[in-house]
C-alpha cells in the first residue's frame, strides 16, 4: 500500500503510517530499528531496494531522505516536504517513508526525521552517496548509534579513507570495510591452521579500491609487518600473499567469485568468495550496533604507510588529478596542480 502526501508535515506522515498499518491488517509494530538512508534521486531506487532486501533479516522503519535542490532562487527559498508512505508488501517486512525535501527545509532534515523515529529503538544512518566529512557531527548522524558510509561511492575513494580516519567517532563504519569480511575471516583461519610467523604481505586489487587499502592496513596493523599494495585489473580484490616462516600463504581470486587458498604442505583448496550485493553488506552492518574497534584501528593505521608495488601513491595522485580537473574546467591552468602531479608521478 502506498500513500502520497504533498506539502505535508511529520505529524501527517505519522498518521498516514497508522492508517496504512490498519488498512493492511498489521496494527502492531514489530520493527527492531530505524534505518535512515540519505541519498539523491538518482541512487534512491538502488538504496531502497537494498534496504528492503536487508529488512528480511532486520525488520525496520526505513526513512529515505532525498534533498531536492531547486533551480530558481524563489523555489529555493520556499520550504516544502513531500512524502510517500509504503506499508505491507511495498515496504519489505517493515515500513518505508520516502521524504523529498525542498527549499530551506533541506538544511533542517533532522527536524523532519526526529518525529518519525521508532521510540526506544536504535537508529542507523546510511549515506548511500555524498557522505559528510564528519558523519558523527552531521545533524542526522548525531541522531544515530551507528553511521554507515561507503568510500567506494566517493569521487576520490582513497583520499576518503584519510578523511574517515581524521574524523572517526565510535559508531562509524564503512561498506568498504564490510566487503572484506570474508577475506579477513579466511586469512585468519589460514593462519590458525598453520602456526607461523608472517614476515611480509602483499594485497593485489583494482586501482582506487578502498577495500584493498583497508585490507592492507588491517594486515599491517594486526601482524605488524610491511604490507605492499599492488594494482591489478580486478574485479575488486584479486589476491593476498603472505610470506611466512613456513612458506607462502596465497589467497587468489581472479574472477570475483571463486578463490584458491594455497599453503605449503597442503593441497590447494577452492573457496567460495563471491562479491556480495549491497543488501548483504547492509544486513551485516545492521547485526551489530556497537563500535567496531578493529575497523578503527585499521583505518587509523594510514594509507600513506603502505608500500606500493608499482611505485605509485594513489592518494597523492587522486589529489593532483582533482586539482588538474578543476583547473581545466575553470579554463585556467594551475601551475601548482601540474607540479603536484609531476611530483606524485616521480615518487
Amino acid at each position: 500500500m502506498k500513500i502520497d502526501l504533498t506539502e505535508t508535515t511529520s505529524s501527517k506522515i505519522n498518521k498516514a503510517l497508522v492508517q496504512g498499518r490498519r488498512a493492511v491488517g498489521t496494527p502492531a509494530i514489530g520493527m527492531v530499528l530505524t534505518l535512515v538512508i540519505v541519498t539523491d534521486e538518482e541512487n534512491a531506487y538502488d538504496a531502497l531496494k537494498a534496504a528492503n532486501d536487508a529488512s528480511r533479516e532486520h525488520p525496520s522503519r526505513t526513512l529515505v531522505v532525498i534533498k531536492r535542490v531547486s533551480r530558481s532562487p524563489r523555489d529555493r527559498a520556499k520550504a516544502r516536504l513531500d512524502a510517500e508512505v509504503r506499508v505491507g508488501t511495498d515496504a519489505g517486512t517493515g515500513e518505508t517513508v520516502i521524504l523529498r525535501l525542498y527549499g530551506d527545509v533541506i538544511d533542517h532534515a533532522q527536524s523532519v526525521v526526529l518525529p518519525l523515529l521508532l521510540p526506544d529503538a536504535p537508529v542507523v544512518v546510511w549515506w548511500a552517496v555524498n557522505a559528510p566529512a564528519a558523519p558523527a557531527q552531521d545533524p542526522l548522524g548525531a541522531l544515530a548509534q551507528r553511521r554507515v558510509t561507503d568510500a567506494y561511492a566517493a569521487e576520490q575513494p582513497i583520499h576518503e579513507l584519510s578523511t574517515r580516519a581524521e574524523t572517526y567517532t565510535p559508531g562509524d563504519t564503512d561498506l568498504s570495510w564490510t566487503r572484506i569480511t570474508p577475506w579477513r575471516s579466511m586469512l585468519a583461519a589460514a593462519l590458525d591452521q598453520a602456526p607461523c610467523t608472517v614476515t611480509s604481505a602483499e594485497v593485489e586489487g583494482e586501482e582506487f579500491n578502498p577495500s584493498c587499502e583497508l585490507l592492507a592496513m588491517w594486515l599491517a596493523d594486526r601482524l605488524d609487518v610491511p604490507v605492499t599494495r599492488k594494482v591489478s585489473g580486478g574485479p575488486g580484490l584479486t589476491a593476498v600473499r603472505m610470506e611466512s616462516s613456513s612458506g607462502a600463504i596465497v589467497l587468489d581470486r581472479p574472477d570475483g567469485s571463486l578463490a584458491t587458498l594455497s599453503m605449503r604442505g597442503q593441497p590447494d583448496r577452492a573457496v567460495a568468495l563471491k562479491r556480495r550485493d549491497t543488501s548483504e553488506l547492509l544486513a551485516e552492518e545492521l547485526r551489530r550496533l556497537d563500535p567496531d574497534e578493529i575497523y578503527a584501528s585499521a583505518l587509523k593505521f594510514g594509507v600513506d604507510r603502505l608500500g606500493h608495488g608499482n611505485g605509485e601513491q594513489p592518494a597523492a595522485e587522486e589529489k593532483a588529478a582533482a586539482e588538474e580537473k578543476a583547473a581545466a574546467e575553470s579554463g585556467a591552468a594551475k601551475p601548482a596542480a601540474k607540479k603536484a602531479a609531476k611530483k606524485a608521478a616521480a615518487k
